[in-house]
């Protein structure tokens, strides 16, 4: 999954987001997941591979990671 522009979840506070991937994740620079609504603690990034969230990006849920995570400068993580 590759994040280059910015996301948006819409929802309640108890809607549950499941996004799921075989590969990698990666979140380009200066990009934000904006939550509308919903909960970042109800949003769950199942990766198989990397998870990479650029420098200074806003990055939202819990991040079940099986290989490794890395969050570079000035980024943010929110779960």
């Amino acid at each position: 999954i590759i994040i280059d522009a910015d996301v948006t979840f819409s929802g309640g506070v108890d809607d549950v987001f499941i996004l799921q991937t075989t590969g990698a994740l990666m979140q380009a620079a200066s990009t934000r997941v904006i939550l509308s609504g919903a909960q970042a603690e109800n949003i769950f990034w199942q990766v198989a591979g990397t998870v990479r969230v650029g420098a200074s990006t806003v990055m939202q849920g819990i991040l079940l990671a099986k290989s490794n995570v890395v969050l570079e400068t000035s980024s943010s993580l929110t779960g």
